[in-house]
């Protein structure tokens, strides 16, 4: 009988979309601090959900269709990065942007959605 292998842990990718990977480019906008910052909230992230898979806190909410926010604060702005949770406890990382409102464009969340549909076409 072949053993099947399961993910104990949550992990981590960013999401590749028409050949570009757009976590990567918002990241190469940022200096060097806030970059180390928003892979820092990511990876806090991931402790978080490994400790308790739905933790209690302000880092992160739902918003919605399986779509979900990470907030992280930099040095004089606010970011906002998009993710959605895949099997074996796998968070794909869709895109980020510079929060200028407190409203959430509902085009940023349309872009994260169609780039969640891309990467699961392209990973079945």
């Amino acid at each position: 009988m072949k053993e099947i292998e399961i993910n104990k842990n949550y992990n981590y990718e960013f999401a590749e979309y028409n050949g570009k990977i757009e976590m990567e480019l918002f990241l190469d906008k940022l200096d060097i601090g806030d970059r180390s910052k928003v892979i820092a909230y990511i990876e806090k992230l991931v402790e978080l959900l490994n400790i308790n898979p739905f933790p209690n806190t302000k880092l992160s909410k739902h918003l919605k269709g399986g779509i979900f926010e990470l907030r992280i604060k930099l040095k004089n702005k606010t970011a906002r990065s998009f993710y959605f949770f895949e099997q074996n406890k796998m968070l794909i990382f869709t895109h980020s942007y510079i929060k200028k409102t407190d409203k959430i464009p509902l085009e940023e969340i349309i872009k994260a959605d169609n780039i969640r549909e891309y990467w699961r076409m392209k990973n079945e």
